[in-house]
């Protein structure tokens, strides 16, 4: 069945059963893309908005790769050659793309709880691809399909997720959608890097990494995002490296098959070693490769598929 819902700003408001249904769905999109022609006509006739006023190659490109592949039509909005550097607001924006029958409007912004606020004032579809420090749902998304494609049950999963935890989008949808599909999380970083009150939303918190790598069955490493700290919350980046990046030595800590992710981009060296990175261990590029299918489910099933 569809989505409840019009929109996926968050991951926080669904159900596991919702959860689940659209990792369900993107199994049967991952068999098109290993198709000669990759494409069925399930959104044709449909219109799909890249609105991204931040960077981005990965979700971007995803996203478009992933509305093509369903046969609808995509534009790409770039703010910077737009009346937005006029001064036009966001919901403006939206609503003059919207009336050219734009059916759903994929935005990335920088300020936290954007994606929400474009939605209660549209009648288009509004898919968050990441807004401030708020959410990222379809990154998180395919980060369970990527565990659950290991063959990983959710039930009793224990998940170490590294870094800049404050600053994270990614961190936040993974946490809500683990705890709810019954994984055991666990946040680590530096104190500075840890926020207030995150233990409410389920997680573990632990400050020492060798102490939270204990017997876990997935690391996901974090980039460090300096653009969004605006101070040093650290002393260095060598220092951070040291206690918090990932090497092959540290990583005997975990389970033996642990499986380890990061959203990207990588900076090698910082908090995670190459070997690492490309190791067995690593689906990095799986993460990426599972985007583009997880992506075609979210669009069909937001779009009334069944």
């Amino acid at each position: 069945m569809s989505l409840k819902q019009k929109d996926l700003v968050s991951l926080a408001p669904l159900s596991a059963d919702e959860i689940l249904r659209i990792l369900d769905t993107a199994d049967s999109f991952k068999e098109v893309s290993g198709r000669d022609i990759k494409k069925v006509p399930a959104l044709r006739g449909k219109t799909v908005v890249n609105l991204f006023f931040e960077p981005s190659t990965r979700t971007r490109t995803s996203f478009e790769l992933a509305a093509k592949r369903l046969s609808a039509d995509v534009i790409n909005f770039s703010p910077s050659s737009s009346s937005v550097v006029k001064g036009e607001t966001l919901l403006d924006t939206a609503r003059n793309i919207e009336a050219m029958q734009a059916d759903i409007i994929v935005l990335r912004h920088p300020s936290a709880g954007a994606a929400e606020r474009l939605a209660s004032g549209v009648k288009s579809s509004v898919i968050n691809a990441g807004d401030g420090w708020h959410e990222h749902p379809t990154q998180a998304l395919l980060d369970l399909y990527t565990m659950r494609e290991r063959k990983l049950d959710f039930k009793g999963l224990k998940v170490a997720v590294v870094g800049d935890i404050t600053h994270s989008r990614v961190a936040r949808s993974n946490i809500h959608a683990l705890i709810k599909l019954g994984a055991e999380v666990r946040v680590v970083g530096p104190p500075t890097m840890i926020p207030l009150g995150i233990e409410r939303l389920g997680p573990t918190v632990y400050y020492r990494f060798d102490e939270a790598l204990q017997d876990v069955h997935v690391v996901m490493m974090l980039r460090l995002q300096l653009e969004r700290q605006g101070r040093g919350l650290f002393p260095t980046i060598r220092e951070y490296s040291r206690l918090y990046g990932l090497t092959a030595e540290r990583l005997k800590l975990a389970a033996p098959d642990v499986v380890v992710m990061h959203p990207g981009p990588i900076n090698r060296g910082v908090e995670i070693a190459s070997d690492v990175a490309d190791s067995l261990s690593s689906v990095i590029l799986d993460q990426v490769s599972n985007g583009v299918a997880v992506r075609m489910a979210i669009l069909y099933l937001l779009s009334g598929g069944e």
